[in-house]
């Protein structure tokens, strides 16, 4: 409001000056001393502010802003003008909802010496039991390092002769059709392939003999000589 009281009269202080009719003949300096001397005489009325009283909202007016009616406003005013704010100061603290929230916020972001002593030692005690598993797992691990690069020796061993036997069973399978066809093959033929599967069969065939033939004697040998033989 007084804002706007000192803009018009601003304007009104403007509109004066221009009205001011130029002089005939100008003078530069005649002028200007005019124009200080209406500046001199200007005596404008003072501003009807009343500085002396608190302004305090009014909450039942629809002009008032919705944040100048909460209790943290009331607040405000209560700390700048006292009891003259006419806010009576027991509805300023907050309630029990307001302040369980108040504490239980304080125990969690600044808990007590105790507290976080406790929580150190039980961050200390994790981080212990963690370093003591890692070197017991590593302990176990390095216990059975020479068992492990035994079997992975053994493993290469193991593949290292398979492919050694079937490259010697390929040349033989090979060397076998060429005695049979009179000519050499090529591995990946169908006749070759044939050739294979045939010779395979044959073999599986032998082996499920010489097993029967191998039970077979097992079970003719006499009680007496199968004793004699434990006891030598």
């Amino acid at each position: 409001m007084a804002t706007s009281m000192l803009c018009r009269r601003t304007a009104i202080f403007s509109w004066a000056i221009r009205r001011v009719s130029p002089l005939k003949s100008y003078n530069p300096a005649s002028s200007h001393c005019g124009l200080l001397h209406q500046i001199a005489n200007y005596n404008p009325k003072p501003l009807k502010l009343n500085l002396k009283d608190p302004y305090i909202p009014d909450r039942e007016s629809e002009k008032t802003p919705e944040w100048q009616k909460t209790a943290k406003y009331d607040r405000k005013l209560f700390g700048r003008y006292g009891s003259s704010s006419g806010i009576d100061p027991a509805k300023l603290w907050p309630s029990h909802a307001q302040l369980e929230e108040m504490i239980a916020e304080e125990r969690e972001w600044n808990p007590p010496l105790q507290v976080m002593l406790k929580n150190v030692e039980v961050k200390m005690k994790e981080a212990n039991a963690k370093r003591l598993a890692r070197e017991k797992l590593v302990a176990a691990n390095m216990a059975k390092m020479p068992k492990m690069v035994a079997d992975w020796r053994k493993e290469k061993r193991e593949a290292k002769q398979k492919l050694k036997d079937e490259k010697a069973r390929r040349e033989r399978l090979l060397a076998e059709a060429r005695e049979r066809f009179g000519y050499a093959m090529d591995p990946r033929s169908p006749k070759f392939l044939e050739m294979v599967s045939e010779i395979e069969k044959e073999e599986k065939k032998k082996r499920k003999l010489m097993k029967r033939r191998l039970k077979e004697e097992q079970s003719h040998v006499p009680p007496a000589a199968s004793s004699a033989d434990s006891s030598s």
